[in-house]
């Protein structure tokens, strides 16, 4: 009879070398899916924004001007503003783009913050002898605009 010598000893190893390159290869593309696959990160718009005190012969008013860089988008969506904490009502504005060399009036409107192109103030802004502190915040990144603090 024929005796039939079969090794079978190589098939094991041969399977693990096979299992490790497809597990190194998965690897591979998971780390690189992660690592290529994360976009920049969102940045709030660089401006250089001033608030000055100013008058319209009768109420104070916070006025708000661009002197430089970025667009600022005064919606809702995109920038949340405070005055001391409080909201400032953004959906009276007619234009929403905030270019540089154009000017915004902060007012207090029958007791609540608005902003808009002209200085129609209800009342004072803020007491005289106060100081306001006024935040942008860009809400898809969450970074700040602007943080200035204007003394009346």
């Amino acid at each position: 009879m024929f005796k039939m010598n079969r090794n079978e000893d190589a098939v094991s190893p041969v399977i693990g070398v096979i299992l490790m390159v497809a597990i190194t290869v998965i690897l591979a593309a998971v780390i690189a899916a992660f690592v290529f696959g994360m976009g920049a990160p969102e940045t709030a718009p660089q401006a250089s924004l001033k608030g000055s005190p100013a008058s319209d012969g009768t109420h104070t008013v916070l006025k708000l001007e661009h002197q430089g860089g970025d667009m600022v988008t005064f919606t809702e969506a995109n920038t949340r503003v405070t005055v001391n904490g409080l909201p400032v009502t953004l959906s009276n504005l007619t234009d929403t783009a905030f270019e540089a060399g154009e000017v915004l009036y902060l007012y207090n409107l029958s007791g609540s913050f608005d902003i808009g192109s002209a200085s129609n103030a209800s009342s004072y802004f803020v007491l005289g002898g106060t100081t306001a502190n006024v935040k942008m915040i860009d809400v898809a990144s969450q970074q700040m605009i602007a943080d200035m603090d204007v003394r009346f």
